[in-house]
């Protein structure tokens, strides 16, 4: 059973995955992690002490988008998709392209330069595909990643229980706690702009903690108003 509840003021849902069956309970805190999975999230000259996922469902606009934001500052960031294939969009809303995630962007980009490059020219898919390859070979699934992650960042609602769903799958390891933070952001290029930049912002706020394990409430309260809309957060573990 997965519970969501706001907490007083109303402004967030929390839930919290446990080990052993994963039984989900109000999240009221992060008092009961042991000392040995707290983590300090100074950034240095090198990066950040943290690391962080950013997930959208195809791994190409939203988290890609995010993805190269907080890797030009120095983050520790991957990016995914937790999707069964990878869909771009189509001369048609009903026939959109459809590809594994085992596709490079390369291949994408250059299917779709076969296809129509003036269409996928002026919709911006082929320049956001020249930048995806430009970052990594391919798109990623999640669900196939054995990385840990201090942070995991999703972009929709949809998104962020695909993650939940994948902890639960998962054999238990280390209990090293993982915060999943959903912020909501359309699949288009202006509110992929938009959302790379809450992203950097909420990751600042994040990773200037000396213990974010204690600190993430209140970081996330603070977080809320400035983004303009609803966040969610799940602590679960590996």
């Amino acid at each position: 059973m997965h519970i969501r509840n706001k907490n007083t003021n109303g402004l967030f849902k929390f839930s919290l995955c446990f080990l052993h069956g994963l039984t989900k309970i109000r999240h009221t805190g992060s008092e009961g992690i042991s000392a040995p999975a707290k983590f300090a999230g100074a950034m240095t000259d090198g990066g950040s002490t943290l690391s962080v996922a950013v997930v959208c469902s195809s791994n190409q606009n939203r988290s890609m988008e995010a993805h190269s934001f907080l890797s030009k500052r120095g983050y520790n960031v991957r990016s995914f998709g937790t999707g069964s294939q990878v869909k771009l969009p189509g001369a048609t809303l009903d026939k959109p392209n459809i590809y594994d995630f085992n596709t490079t962007y390369d291949e994408m980009y250059r299917d779709l330069m076969r296809k129509d490059p003036e269409l996928y020219t002026q919709n911006g898919i082929l320049h956001m595909l020249d930048r995806n390859r430009r970052i990594k070979p391919m798109p990623e699934r999640f669900q196939a990643c054995k990385e840990k992650f201090n942070v995991i960042i999703t972009c929709e609602e949809r998104v962020y229980d695909q993650v939940i769903e994948d902890f639960e799958t998962r054999e238990k390891e280390d209990m090293q706690p993982a915060h999943i933070i959903n912020i909501d952001i359309q699949d288009n290029h202006e509110e992929a702009t938009i959302g790379a930049f809450l992203i950097s912002d909420l990751a600042t706020m994040l990773f200037e903690s000396d213990d974010l394990d204690n600190d993430i409430d209140e970081i996330l309260q603070d977080f809320e108003p400035r983004a303009r809309r609803p966040i969610l957060h799940t602590v679960c573990f590996y």
